[in-house]
Order: structure tokens, then sequence, then C-alpha cells
């Protein structure tokens, strides 16, 4: 059965255009909003009186929920076609949206944010289908891929000061009212620009509710397991728990005869290196848009909008490097032009590094650039090569691996982050204050001091006194850790594309 609509080859270049360009701001608004709370947290905390040892949720609700219906998009496409699935996608999350500004208690918010989650779930890979489906090979492809996947590594930069000025300027509810125009227009332009097509209820006879089933406590299990595992330990019978939980199920869902999600789709080498790829890259991008905020706001003090100010400056070097990218995609082997992406990246990463408790916006601003820069060319070969040799037929539900493969390289690389940052920073702080006593030189370099400014080791309340400074310098270098982490994690990519060889020819899926 083909994902494409029976008619949709017969759709103008226009309606084309337009209609993908709809569902290219719908799937914006979806990833926009998953870091547009983050800095305004302690804002709804504060408005709907929620514990802070509960904020997190907020934020946890829409990515279990978002990860759950990622691989289900290719499904739900067959049976309702591309049109109908995604008009319903963005009416819940606009729906959902105006019930989390509504929400008066910690339950509702998390339960409207669940909400939105699912809608984001099937808007983000029906956009990386909606390339191959619609758009012919070569060029076309390229710029579609550019297009969306630009604006899918923007949105999470953008989220941050997007939030921090709502917040400052208007209120938290905006946070959330925001989407519902853009998706208005949205809906507008798939509504009018794309084909109605029948209903296919008879392939739901196709679903394994068992296996759906173990999809989603599978998946839901692994979320809270690195959730909980940085504060509870890795090896805590929670963590094992959960962890156990993820795995037995999804061996169970492998062996069903017909699963929910097609793993026999990673036999072609191609996808399967590229959802390899997109884990990566799932753990260095969506990593540093985390880490960043928590250094700026627990090192620097920053409020919403200042972080926000700051991380813009990656967002502004993607949109830079994006008519790049197409140029190049055209002129270099998609391989060559993936190992340049990635090789950059590792090093963009690896550049912020080395910052101390003062850095800010200038000491901060070239490590941003780089990898802003180097996001394209990361983004537009892998994703053509992983989804554009395999039949049309199979785009969806490959999308949906590609995409679930970066989403969950993202959660484990928050939860190695907050692992490296409850445990370290800690070690650090010990360290700082034997070296005190032991090498005060030493000790008063780190500090960023001179050695006359560190207080008597017997005097209580002089250590009391320059202890934020330990905790600031710890903290640091601490992060400064989880960067080089990234960036070591994220140059593995290179070992990947070197082993992936030679792509054998321009990929050619897609409508002609």
């Amino acid at each position: 059965m083909s994902d494409i609509p029976m008619n949709l080859g017969t759709v103008s270049e226009t309606r084309k255009w337009l209609g993908f360009a709809g569902l290219c701001i719908a799937m914006f608004m979806a990833v926009l909003d998953i870091q547009i709370v983050i800095t305004s947290l302690s804002v709804i905390e504060e408005a709907l009186g929620i514990g802070a040892d509960r904020m997190s949720w907020i934020q946890t609700s829409y990515l279990i929920a978002e990860i759950i219906t990622i691989p289900l998009t290719g499904l739900l496409m067959r049976v309702l076609s591309l049109k109908r699935l995604v008009l319903i996608a963005i009416t819940v999350f606009t729906a959902a949206s105006i019930g989390c500004a509504l929400s008066t208690s910690f339950a509702q918010l998390v339960t409207f944010r669940t909400f939105q989650g699912m809608g984001a779930g099937i808007l983000i890979p029906t956009m990386f289908s909606a390339v191959f489906l619609l758009f012919r090979p070569g060029q076309e492809q390229a710029l579609a891929t550019v297009m969306g996947g630009i604006l899918a590594v923007i949105a999470p930069t953008m989220g941050p000061v997007t939030g921090g000025l709502i917040t400052e300027t208007l209120s938290w509810h905006w946070l959330f009212l925001i989407n519902v125009a853009p998706c208005f227009i949205a809906a507008v332009l798939v509504f009018a620009c794309f084909p109605r097509e029948p209903i296919k209820l008879g392939l739901l006879k196709q679903l394994d509710v068992a296996s759906l089933i173990f999809l989603a406590v599978s998946l839901a299990a692994l979320e809270i397991g690195l959730k909980e595992a940085p504060d509870q330990g890795w090896l805590s019978p929670l963590s094992l728990a959960l962890f156990g939980t993820f795995a037995g199920l999804t061996w169970l869902m492998v062996i069903r005869p017909a699963p929910v999600v097609d793993f026999s789709l990673l036999k072609d080498r191609y996808l399967a290196y590229g959802c390899g790829l997109s884990f990566i890259l799932g753990i260095g991008l969506i990593g540093s848009v985390y880490l960043l905020p928590v250094f700026l706001a627990l090192v620097g003090y920053m409020g919403p909008l200042e972080i926000g100010i700051i991380i813009l400056v990656t967002g502004i070097a993607q949109l830079v490097s994006a008519p790049l990218s197409v140029v190049l995609d055209r002129l270099l082997p998609p391989r060559l032009l993936a190992m340049i992406g990635f090789g950059v990246f590792a090093a963009g990463l690896a550049m912020s590094g080395f910052e101390t408790s003062e850095s800010g916006y200038d000491e901060l601003f070239w490590a941003q650039v780089v990898r802003g820069l180097a996001l394209g060319f990361c983004i537009v070969p892998v994703t053509r090569f992983a989804l554009g040799f395999l039949p049309v037929e199979k785009v969806s539900d490959a999308s949906g691996l590609y995409n679930l493969s970066r989403a969950l390289g993202g959660v484990i690389g928050i939860a190695l982050i907050d692992t490296l940052l409850f445990t370290r920073s800690a070690e650090h702080a010990d360290r700082i204050t034997s070296m005190m006593t032991a090498d005060p030189a030493a000790a008063a370099s780190l500090l960023r001091i001179t050695p006359d400014e560190l207080p008597d080791p017997e005097d209580p309340t002089g250590l009391l006194g320059i202890m934020d400074t330990v905790q600031e310098t710890a903290v640091t270098l601490a992060v400064n850790e989880a960067w080089l982490m990234m960036g070591a994690l994220t140059a593995l990519a290179l070992i990947l594309l070197w082993r992936l060889g030679p792509i054998r020819e321009e990929p050619g899926a897609g409508m002609n």
C-alpha cells in the first residue's frame, strides 16, 4: 500500500510548496514548544503553586508523549492520508496549547502538555516524510530538506529567547497561546493545498494492539528511567526496574508477528546508518540546547530573556548556513559533506568545554557560531540518504524511526549531562575545598582569585563566605566536562560515516 495519495501527483507546484510550507510552520511550532518553557519554569511554578520537584514533568510529559507517538505516524498516514493526519495533529496540538494556557493546576497542565506532545510526535516525522513523498529527487528534495531540517533545529534554539521575551513582556499563558495563530495559518494552507483522500479504516485491522501497548509502556519506562537515573543512580532499584521494563517490552514487541514499529526497515543499511547518525546528532543538538541555559542560569544568574539572546547566536548561524548547505549538497558527495558537518559540530561542542564561571556572550559566541554553521551539513545529506533510497511506501515508517532516533538521542544526552552535573560538580567542590589547604595557589587559580583572598582554613565563617564561588567553579568544571563528552560522542559519527562507505548514487525515492 503506497504512502502517496493516488492523486497527489496532480497537485500544482505552487500548491505543493504552499502546503509543505504550512506543514513546516506546524512542525516549527511543535519543536519550538519543547524549549519555549525551559527558561520560564520558575514563573509557572510560582503562578500555579507547583513544587520545584515536580516542575520537570512539564517537559517530561511532552517528551514521553512525543516519543511514543512518533513511530505510529506511518500507520496513521496510511489510514488517514497525509492531509487528514496533519489537520488532526494540528487541531490536537492547538487545542492542547489553549488548554495549557487555561490550566489552573499541575495536573491540568501536565495533561494538556501530554496531548501537545502527541500532536508534535505526528507533525515532526510527517514533515520529513513529505519531503520524499511530495518532491522530485535532486534539487527539489535538497531544498525541501534544508527548509524543513533547518527549521527543525532553529526551533529549539529560538525557544528560550521566545519564552523569555513572552514571559517578561506578557505572561506565561502566552507561551502556549502563541501557537494558535501560526497553527491556524498552517491548517488553512494544508487544507487548501493538499487533496482530500478517503479514510482506509480497514488498515487498522493490521494494528497489533499488544505491540502498541508494549511500545507505549516501554518508551515511557525508558524516558522516566533516564529522567530519574541521574538523581537516583543508574544502578538503583528504580532505574534498573525501569530499564528492565523497557528492554523486556521492546523484545516482546520485536518478536510479535506484525509489530507496530517495522524494525525490518533497518535492514536497509542507509536507513540503519542514518538512524545511528540521527541518534548521535540528537545527543549533541538537544543536549547543547539544554546545557547552555542551565549553565547561564546556575552560574551566570541570568534571566530568561538574557539567556535567550545568547542562545540566539546559534539560530542565526544556522540561517546563514542554510543556503550554503543547499549549494554544497549539489557539489560534494553526501558522505563527505556529512563528515564535514559532524566534524565541525563536534569541534563546536568541544570549544565550549573550556569556559569559566565568568563566561558570557563574548566567550560563548564563536563556539555557537561553529555549531550553528555545521548543523545544516549534518542534516541535509544524512536525511536524504537515510530516507531517499527506500520505496515510497516505506518512507513514512522509516521517517518515524529516523526521528525517534534523534529524540531518543536527545533524552539520553540530557540524562548523561544531568549525571555529570550531579556527580562531578560535588566531586569538584570537594577537590577545590581540599586544595585550599594542600595547594592554595592552585585553588586560587581555579577560583580566579589571588591566594591572599583565600580564607583561613581554620576560619569556618571565611570558608562559608567563599563557598558560593567554590560551587560556581565546581559547576562550571562539570559543565565543561559535559561539553567535552558531547563533542567526543558526536565525533563517533565520523566512524559511522567511514564504515558506511561511499553512497552508491543519488537517492531516488519521492514523487516523479
